[in-house]
């Protein structure tokens, strides 16, 4: 497994200079993200995938599986879907090794424990609605491993993620993402390279996945949830730039929604609340079909 290999590069990194130690890691981190260009194609096919799963019932869940680093990446990509994107909290959820305390402390043995990831996969009941993207930089990982062939078993979709190939979670997985992160500065410590190249690539996955199932508008973030004073702000200027009101009318069309910016756009362009909510309904939430749908 290269991610556990000890590169000689680094074989005198600690009598480096302060300057060259940085160099040296941040250059390890630039060659892993150049090798995630080379799974743009997989993470696609693989989004394109997710948002049909999920946009195929209004109960389908998104569940982030891992252990260490990748766990706490899933659980930091799965939690930040909600605000961002007004993504049901109640259709999300977290199967990391160890439970809810491995996200600030070392859980020790729970990566290697394969029943408590089949066990804790099939106390979900994960069925043809849901799906599981599993991570794990070795792509070995027994409890990962465990979640990703049960959540299989029981027909959620799932999608694999390991920094080393061929791997068995890539082969467990439906969709397996493949990218190839290479030796670390610090041989094994995956929590650098090989986590920063889980995080990219679990980015670039849920942000095309949301953007597919119609919770953004160009680069606008039209489903976020206004829970403070910036983020309402935020959602006037998106107002005002997609309808050109001025701030006082986008307020009151945000009023008016109950904080929905979606229909606040729809509002301030002169569509009443009910027939807001109605055009979104028709297209699916997809706010410039509604808002042609307008035109004329």
């Amino acid at each position: 497994m290269h991610t556990e290999d000890f590169d000689a590069r680094y074989h005198d990194l600690d009598a480096q200079s302060d300057d060259e130690i940085i160099g040296l890691i941040f250059d390890a981190q630039a060659v892993g993200l150049a090798a995630t260009r080379t799974a743009t194609a997989a993470i696609a096919a693989a989004a394109s995938a997710l948002a049909n799963r999920l946009r195929s019932s209004v109960t389908g869940r998104l569940i982030y599986a891992g252990a260490g680093t990748s766990g706490r990446l899933g659980v930091l990509d799965g939690a930040e879907l909600i605000p961002t994107f007004g993504w049901p909290a109640e259709r999300g959820g977290f199967l990391i090794a160890g439970g809810l305390d491995a996200l600030v402390k070392p859980i020790e043995g729970a990566e290697d424990d394969a029943s408590a990831g089949t066990t804790e996969t099939q106390a979900l009941k994960l069925g043809a609605d849901d799906a599981v993207i599993a991570i794990s930089a070795s792509g070995t990982t027994p409890y990962t491993l465990a979640v990703c062939e049960a959540a299989r078993a029981d027909g959620a979709l799932t999608i694999g993620v390991a920094n080393n190939a061929p791997c068995p979670l890539l082969d467990a997985a439906e969709h397996p993402i493949a990218v190839l992160s290479g030796a670390e500065p610090i041989g094994g410590s995956t929590r650098m390279t090989a986590g920063t190249v889980q995080k990219v690539t679990l980015n670039l996955l849920s942000t095309l996945t949301m953007i597919r199932l119609n919770r953004t508008y160009g680069g606008y973030m039209v489903d976020v949830l206004l829970t403070n004073d910036k983020l309402k702000a935020r959602a006037v200027r998106m107002i005002c730039e997609i309808t050109t009101v001025d701030a006082d009318a986008a307020r009151a069309a945000l009023a008016t929604a109950g904080d929905n910016t979606k229909l606040a756009i729809l509002i301030a362009k002169g569509v009443a609340l009910d027939d807001a909510n109605a055009l979104l309904a028709r297209h699916d939430g997809n706010l410039r079909r509604a808002l042609a749908a307008t035109a004329g």
